[in-house]
């Protein structure tokens, strides 16, 4: 005779038994939330990144040593670049001298002087500072060099640290964000390609998208103002920014495609440790020959160039191992850089072309 199956016996186990799981997990949940929530499964090297963030910070001001971080701003440290870690300065940056000495006296000094900007509330530094212009003409490069010059700390956000699969956990980093800024001023929150974050809002913007931006807004509002922390911000599309966002960026500088002048001094930046040819080699006649170049399509041309001595080096090198001439190898060097080394490699495409009113 066949055994007999007691279903309700059954049943019982696997209602005690789904049960149990979900026990498993909600306990889980808990405990990871009273360890520091769902940012306590970070990786061991952002928590080793993190780490070294705060000694660094914490040995150029020794007054952090008495301040606590809770769990976000610990997970935004991982983000945050002091000034030491940055090699830009703005004699780096070629031909942008007007743009510089703007963002001198609206960013550096009140950064590094704000006891006197604070005298008055129309001297009181902007909250938010916006670069707008075509691809590689130098934005990203100035805002480090901006933290790099006024000894800054620099927060790079980017939408990967900020969103999490929680609810609610993405206003809880923005929060900690600023909060974090506050703590480490001066401080830089820079946002690269802004308008991809704070970009116009719609009805049919998710629910979750909404309140960050809603979040953000609330608190770059309640900014204390003593200039040390300021929002910097930099994109090609300045129309596709919210307008509210725009308001809250009061000073907004052009970075342009670089008109003859400017590449000139960005060309004799990129190529003064580079050895050229005297009597072959004419730098006006190349920056005629680059319009419609941005900055970063001349440092690629420059490196072309480069390239092309380099390879020659490499290949009489090489002729002159295997030909058994050793002996002139300690004769043997890299041949300076003439015109053809940059015509033959220089390659304007339409891509280039940025024209001021392409910017939409």
């Amino acid at each position: 005779m066949a055994p007999r199956i007691d279903l309700k016996t059954i049943t019982d186990l696997s209602v005690l038994f789904g049960t149990a799981i979900s026990v498993y997990y909600l306990v889980n949940r808990l405990l990871t939330e009273a360890e520091g929530g769902p940012l306590s499964g970070n990786s061991k090297e952002k928590k080793e990144r993190q780490s070294l963030v705060w000694q660094r910070l914490c040995a150029a001001n020794p007054e952090l040593d008495d301040v606590s971080l809770n769990a976000y701003e610990r997970s935004v440290l991982a983000s945050v670049i002091t000034p030491q870690d940055i090699d830009v300065s703005f004699e780096d940056i070629g031909g942008l001298e007007d743009v510089i000495e703007e963002l001198t006296e609206s960013v550096i000094y009140p950064l590094t002087s704000p006891e006197i900007f604070s005298e008055s509330a129309l001297l009181e530094a902007p909250k938010g500072v916006l670069l707008y212009g075509p691809p590689g003409c130098g934005k990203t490069m100035i805002a480090k060099a901006l933290a790099h010059e006024s000894g800054a700390n620099f927060i790079s956000i980017r939408m990967s640290s900020i969103m999490d699969k929680w609810y609610g956990e993405s206003n809880k980093i923005v929060d900690a964000m600023f909060s974090l800024a506050n703590k480490i001023q001066p401080c830089i929150i820079f946002i690269d390609e802004i308008d991809s974050f704070l970009r116009q809002r719609a009805s049919s913007d998710h629910e979750v998208t909404s309140m960050l931006k809603a979040e953000f807004m609330t608190l770059w509002d309640g900014l204390t103002s003593n200039g040390k922390v300021m929002v910097l911000g930099a994109t090609n599309r300045i129309n596709d920014i919210d307008s509210a966002f725009l308001r809250r960026l009061p000073k907004r500088f052009p970075v342009a495609l670089p008109n003859a002048q400017q590449r000139h001094k960005i060309l004799k930046v990129f190529l003064k440790d580079t050895k050229s040819d005297p009597r072959d080699f004419d730098l006006d006649y190349i920056v005629q020959c680059t319009s419609q170049m941005s900055g970063s399509d001349l440092k690629e041309l420059c490196r072309d160039a480069a390239l092309t001595a380099a390879r020659e080096y490499i290949k009489e090198k090489r002729k002159l191992t295997e030909t058994g001439k050793t002996d002139n190898l300690s004769r043997l060097k890299m041949r300076p850089l003439t015109n053809e080394d940059f015509l033959k490699n220089l390659k304007i495409d339409a891509g280039a072309t940025f024209s001021r009113a392409a910017l939409d």
